[in-house]
């Protein structure tokens, strides 16, 4: 799969990208959006043409090659245009992700027909909702869905969200995943939106990390490190990653934040949000595995996103092709700017000032 004209990049920016959809094929009880009871809602219309976007995210706007990670409420290829947007993205020179469940088969197949460059740098993480394929008979079609992304050159990663109705089937799960995937899934964290993001589980936290820790997975063992811990560090986010809605062009710093610009009403502006600095909103970083590891808090040491990702299957190969896994296993430092110290420093002080007059203001009402 070798192509002697295709050079790999380091990261010069991360998206994380909204697709705005919340409609899916499947309903699995531990999905957000099943919390949320929005499983019909009907595609929104995107406000901005496949070519409008690309020319907005253009490596020369963007000062680089850039990271797409593109993930809906729902099923992210249930939007009717979202083939076009992978396309025009990746035609821009990025290197994109999906997040996806691996059941439309028609989309996987118009995509497989990229041309092969373009396929070297699109990558899949299928969500591998076991127990919900296995009741609508598609376990087959997911297992088929993933081998023909991979034989054309595509890379994935097959991740399992936990929960507890699963673990009577975790040994079935791990002799169908080797047989069919070469190796055993990567496993994620379910949280509860309803009770401050903690885990979803009736089980305590030791319990729940000796039942999935027997997965050997780089992606369980670094969430659990950070699952519930306040980032207090000076975070680059903002600056050196974002997230953005597909739909509307709206970026902001990060999930929480209130500061936002858009960018697809103006595509020559340049990209000038300030770093979220110490001033995070979410009670932890629950997505760190991929903000914290490409390197969004340059001073926290990190796993690479790509051993997030990658698994050597029996045969050898591995779920990462080369270009992908050279790519994602740079860091955003290597590209960016950090702000000053004297910046860094002032950040600092004024949390620490916030937090003292917090705590005598407790103390006085106490």
């Amino acid at each position: 799969m070798e192509l002697k004209s295709f050079t790999t990049d380091s990261i010069k920016t991360f998206f994380d990208a909204y697709i705005p959809i919340t409609s899916c094929n499947l309903k699995c009880q531990y999905c957000y959006i099943t919390q949320q009871n929005l499983w019909f809602n009907k595609p929104p219309k995107f406000e901005y043409s496949p070519e409008h976007i690309a020319k907005a995210l253009s490596k020369e706007r963007l000062g680089g090659t850039c990271l797409f990670n593109m993930c809906g409420g729902g099923e992210t290829l249930l939007h009717p245009h979202i083939i076009d947007i992978i396309q025009a993205i990746l035609n821009e020179g990025h290197y994109v992700w999906v997040v996806t469940n691996g059941t439309l088969t028609s989309r996987y197949k118009k995509l497989a027909t990229l041309q092969k460059d373009l396929l070297y740098r699109l990558a899949f993480k299928f969500s591998f909702h076991y127990l919900e394929l296995k009741r609508t008979k598609k376990l087959m079609t997911f297992a088929n869905n993933v081998k023909l992304m991979q034989d054309v050159g595509c890379s994935f990663s097959v991740e399992i969200t936990p929960h507890d109705e699963l673990i009577e089937y975790i040994d079935e799960i791990k002799d169908f995943s080797l047989n069919t995937f070469g190796a055993l899934p990567h496993i994620t964290i379910a949280r509860d939106e309803t009770n401050n993001k903690a885990i979803l589980t009736k089980y305590t936290k030791e319990e729940y990390e000796k039942i999935w820790s027997s997965f050997d997975s780089e992606l369980f063992r670094f969430k659990f490190s950070i699952f519930l811990q306040k980032r207090r560090e000076y975070c680059h986010a903002g600056k050196w990653s974002y997230t953005v809605n597909m739909g509307n062009g709206v970026m902001r710093q990060c999930y929480s934040s209130n500061k936002s610009q858009n960018i697809f009403s103006d595509t020559t502006s340049a990209l000038n949000l300030p770093c979220v600095g110490v001033k995070c909103e979410e009670p932890h970083c629950y997505n760190g595995h991929a903000f914290l590891t490409l390197g969004a808090i340059p001073t926290l040491e990190t796993p690479t996103y790509a051993l997030m990702r990658n698994r050597v299957q029996k045969d050898g190969r591995e779920w990462l092709n080369p270009y992908m896994k050279a790519f994602i296993s740079h860091k955003l430092h290597e590209n960016n700017t950090k702000d000053s110290l004297h910046k860094r420093l002032k950040g600092h002080i004024r949390n620490f000032s916030k937090t003292l007059l917090t705590r005598q203001s407790d103390f006085t009402r106490g």
